[in-house]
């Protein structure tokens, strides 16, 4: 078996190797630095970071990737009917440092720690501050009880972490997030990792090969950068 290096990324340079030619399980490169300008252009290659604290950074395009495609989402009759009761209040783009903090805080069952490190939500911060990054805010009674964030690019939407402190208030969201999605013309969602629970809500694994092929045409077209709105339009 051919022996896989994987190359150092320079501090310097904002350019990274191709995924193509990683592992199956995704490790393309390792170090440099969360300069927002790095981290968009890694996710324009269909690259993301993802470590532990203490490690260097390492970057990441996994074989299979898990993608939702708008037009397949599956709402369950239960959560239709949470949907109808309106018993949530969804906003857009108003409390992004607070959505972020809580996907980093709120434990989940089987995971220990967390892989959002405070140079995550930093740069994050600064991506949705520049436009890119987004959340996806669910509220109970005035309180903020689910939400998700990502990263908006071409006519992608890279989803990086969700959280609910009330039952199906992130499956709330992703309904939301879908809404917009397709309003806004977008290809896919891009999940990155298998989640049982995002694929009963539609997400299916694709291969790594035809993943970056779709995310290719996705960047051809133009980014919409700036706020988002619940009434927005295409």
């Amino acid at each position: 078996m051919k022996e896989i290096l994987i190359p150092r990324i320079s501090p310097y340079s904002f350019i990274f190797p191709d995924p193509r030619n990683s592992s199956k399980e995704g490790l393309v490169a390792f170090g440099g630095d969360l300069d927002p300008n790095r981290v968009l252009s890694a996710y324009k290659k269909g690259i993301f970071p993802w470590y532990n604290e203490g490690d260097p950074i390492l970057w990441w395009s996994p074989d299979p990737r898990l993608v939702l495609y708008p037009h397949k989402l599956k709402i369950s009759r239960s959560l239709k009917k949470i949907l109808k009761k309106n018993i949530f209040e969804v906003k857009v783009d108003t409390a992004f440092y607070e959505v972020i903090k809580s996907c980093q805080t709120v434990k989940r069952r089987e995971q220990e720690g967390t892989w959002i490190l405070p140079e995550i939500v930093e740069v994050f911060t600064k991506l949705h501050h520049m436009g890119f990054a987004h959340s996806i805010e669910v509220y109970k009674d005035g309180e903020l009880v689910g939400g998700l964030y990502g990263l908006s690019l071409g006519a992608a939407f890279f989803g990086e972490s969700m959280f609910s402190k009330v039952s199906d208030t992130s499956k709330v969201a992703l309904v939301k997030l879908v809404e917009i999605s397709t309003k806004l013309g977008f290809n896919f969602i891009d999940c990155q990792i298998s989640s049982d629970h995002l694929k009963k809500m539609g997400a299916e694994e694709i291969s790594r090969e035809r993943f970056l092929d779709e995310l290719e045409i996705a960047m051809q077209k133009p980014s919409k950068i700036g706020k988002w709105e619940l009434g927005i339009r295409n």
